[in-house]
């Protein structure tokens, strides 16, 4: 699936958990500059195995800005803790532009707020005018949304 890990990925983890704590931040970054889609792909899997904190926030950005799905889906496993939350709302609306499933954003029913709910609104709303549905997911998570703000 998308969030398993394949073989060479698992081997570049191995590699990047194998490296010395110190530094380990500006090595990665190095490392993710010059690496393929690929490597950065691994890379970004492997953040949370690490230990490194908001210091990798750079690489998680620059992983939303591409337009690479696998990517921008990386970017929002358990490391997107780390993003403020206006950047981690353009990441999920991202998702939700380019068909990337909902369901590997780490945290999502924790952090979605109605900022989020505004804003799905206001692509529901775009997609409709257009004569074109939203993702069933993002369509649940709007309703849900919508839900929590009535009841709370």
């Amino acid at each position: 699936g998308a969030r398993g890990w394949r073989a060479d990925e698992a081997a570049r983890a191995v590699l990047l958990a194998a490296l010395p704590a110190e530094g380990l931040a500006e090595r990665l970054s190095l490392l993710y500059a010059e690496a393929t889609a690929e490597e950065k792909l691994a890379v970004l899997k492997a953040l949370p195995l690490l230990p490194v904190g908001a210091e990798v926030v750079p690489l998680l950005e620059d992983a939303i800005r591409t337009n690479d799905a696998r990517l921008l889906a990386a970017a929002l496993g358990p490391a997107a803790r780390h993003l403020d939350q206006a950047t981690w709302r353009q990441a999920v609306l991202k998702c939700v532009f380019t068909g990337v499933p909902l369901d590997g954003v780490h945290g999502l029913a924790q952090r979605a707020d109605a900022e989020l709910a505004t804003m799905l609104a206001g692509f529901a709303a775009e997609r409709a005018a257009a004569g074109r549905t939203m993702p069933a997911d993002a369509a649940a998570l709007l309703d849900r949304l919508i839900q929590r703000s009535r009841t709370g």
